[in-house]
């Protein structure tokens, strides 16, 4: 079966900027998707900000096993009720790629519990995203380095929770470093950052860093079923312990009953 991605994409750069118009005259979304449907066994379709539910609708999420996301213009206007139906299936094991400035969405400071800030500088200087570990199934086929010409520069301190690998780090003509490529888990879904991506720069033209997204793809799709209770907190009563056991002193919930929350 394949690996059915979804690519989110504010969509309004491209609208309202003649410059990244140019560079994606169809969106950041279908040029990244066109990049993903190069990897045979990856289904990629798109969805944006101005759809219905932003295009992620819960059937719609059902049917996803690796959601992309690219924002950065209007983090705020994304619903926060959409907010906690992506978390909630990551939670269940779909994957997520955030994107370049989707460092500050809703779903991934959701998800990583900080400000996910960072120091930044649009200059158009060169980058180099070095590559940590390159028998990490992230990196297939990048090598030591991607060169990226011109980009926007992302500088720590990064604001975001111990990553459980660091895949890229990047240095700038500036002189500044960033952790550009990490690894998370939450729940059963993993997730993937990348910095790369500024949208008045054709980076997601560079075939390097097309590969980089399909082997990200692949790495955060998980093949079991959704752990569909994965966020149920039951209250187990008594005569369900595993063990058998006798109730000690007073209680707040009556057996079976639901609890706060």
């Amino acid at each position: 079966m394949p690996i059915r991605a979804v690519v989110w994409n504010e969509f309004i750069h491209e609208r309202e900027n003649a410059t990244v118009r140019g560079i994606y005259p169809d969106g950041i979304h279908e040029t990244i998707a066109a990049a993903l449907r190069q990897e045979p066994g990856i289904e990629a379709s798109t969805a944006s900000l101005d759809q219905a539910e932003h295009g992620l609708s819960a059937e719609r999420l059902a049917a996803t096993d690796v959601l992309l996301w690219w924002g950065h213009k209007a983090h705020g206007q994304v619903e926060d009720a959409v907010v906690e139906r992506v978390a909630e299936r990551v939670f269940q094991g779909m994957g997520l790629i955030v994107l370049h400035s989707g460092h500050f969405s809703k779903i991934f400071k959701r998800l990583m519990g900080s400000p996910c800030s960072l120091r930044w500088r649009e200059a158009g200087e060169r980058e180099r995203v070095w590559t940590i570990n390159r028998s990490h199934p992230i990196a297939a086929g990048v090598g030591d380095q991607i060169t990226i010409e011109n980009t926007e520069m992302y500088g720590e301190p990064f604001l975001v929770p111990e990553p459980m690998e660091t895949v890229f780090v990047s240095w700038y003509q500036g002189g500044e470093v960033f952790r550009s490529g990490l690894t998370y888990q939450r729940g059963a879904g993993r997730i993937f950052y990348f910095a790369p991506g500024h949208e008045t720069y054709p980076i997601y033209h560079q075939p390097a860093v097309q590969q980089v997204l399909r082997n990200a793809v692949r790495w955060a799709h998980n093949p079991a079923a959704p752990w569909a209770d994965v966020s149920d907190a039951p209250n187990v009563p008594v005569d369900r312990a595993p063990e058998p056991i006798e109730q000690r002193g007073g209680s707040l919930h009556a057996a079976g009953e639901e609890g706060f929350r």
